[in-house]
């Protein structure tokens, strides 16, 4: 295997493996290790080009170490990203992306992501000790998914209540973008809760498994982003909000699971100018890597002690909002803030020791 570093600035470390043998073609980064080891999910997909897929982990690894750093896992910030088709997994590959893994030194810890499930991580695990989010059977927490969900769910409801004053959600419109292993569970919590749900997804068969428990409406892309809503909630994956996307919204509020919703660093600002309640993604998002860091505390993984940090999400939206209004800012740039210093009074707090 060929492993190399990736000088980026900005980032502790960022390094490629390509390994004919097992076809595998991998990057890690590592954005910031302040607050801990760097935690972050493993994704596989189809990139066009190793550029795309440099771009992608940069963008995700930064995300996760403010979405750890505002979370208080005590934990910092990384990901990793293997450049193929899900359709060509093989045991040879993970066993390989296990030995890419070990060789960063645990700076960075894995677990799920976009086309990576528990299975693809056994055998991962079998070459490293740098894995989390592995069956509750082997000791570990399990997929992290219904627990993002349920952490996107608590932030959505906080969200309805700041714009409309409650979080009843009785016939309240939501669009969902995506229902796959967050979007769905959302989705049927928002149902059960009496949400009037609009869904689109490229696998149409995921929209029809929930409409065989849930009156759910299947749209168009196009429909679910542009149409008269209560809630947009992106769930797939990020770059949504653009300046092509933004003036077509027809929502209230912006509340998904979906990593790096916003395309560039203005659209925030764009959502405000639009009077569109944003949820920053990692402050909502957070529930799995909660879960996740959880198994990494002193007595091991309790899930009610994840739960009870989860609940904390709506007061983590609170913050970065109260943030947002008193300095005129987007909420977007108010999450960024309140992430950074917190990282700064840890550097500061490290300096002074």
């Amino acid at each position: 295997m060929d492993i190399q570093e990736i000088p980026v600035e900005g980032y502790e470390r960022v390094v490629r493996a390509d390994d004919p043998k097992s076809g595998l073609h991998a990057i890690i980064a590592v954005n910031d290790t302040t607050l801990g080891p760097a935690l972050g999910g493993m994704r596989m997909w189809p990139y066009a080009t190793e550029q795309e897929a440099l771009t992608d982990v940069l963008r995700l690894s930064k995300g996760m170490t403010y979405k750890s750093a505002i979370a208080h896992t005590g934990l910092g910030g990384g990901k990793s990203v293997i450049i193929g088709d899900p359709a060509n997994k093989s045991r040879e590959l993970f066993l390989a992306m296990g030995d890419f893994v070990e060789s960063v030194g645990g700076q960075y810890i894995t677990a799920e992501d976009v086309n990576i499930g528990i299975a693809d991580l056994e055998i991962v695990k079998e070459r490293t000790s740098y894995v989390t989010g592995l069956s509750r059977e082997s000791g570990s927490s399990g997929n992290p998914s219904p627990y993002t969900a349920h952490g996107v769910y608590l932030g959505l409801k906080y969200c309805v209540q700041r714009v409309f004053g409650s979080d009843d959600l009785t016939g309240r419109k939501i669009a969902i973008l995506g229902v796959g292993s967050v979007g769905a569970p959302l989705a049927r919590k928002l149902a059960e809760d009496g949400a009037e749900i609009y869904a689109h997804d490229l696998d149409e068969s995921r929209v029809a498994a929930i409409a065989k428990d849930f009156p759910i409406h299947s749209v168009s892309e196009e429909e679910v982003l542009t149409m008269d809503c209560d809630v947009f909630a992106p769930c797939a994956l990020g770059g949504v909000l653009n300046d092509n996307t933004i003036p077509k919204l027809g929502c209230k509020i912006v509340a998904g699971a979906a990593n790096n919703v916003l395309l560039e660093v203005q659209d925030g600002t764009d959502l405000r100018e639009r009077g569109i309640l944003y949820a920053p993604d990692y402050v909502i998002n957070a529930g799995g890597i909660i879960n996740v860091a959880v198994e990494l505390l002193p007595d091991g993984y309790n899930e009610e002690e994840a739960l009870r940090r989860i609940r904390r999400i709506p007061e983590a939206l609170k913050e970065t909002f109260d943030i947002a209004e008193a300095e005129g800012i987007s909420t977007a740039e108010a999450a960024d803030m309140r992430a950074q210093q917190i990282l700064e009074e840890a550097r500061a707090s490290k300096t002074q020791a």
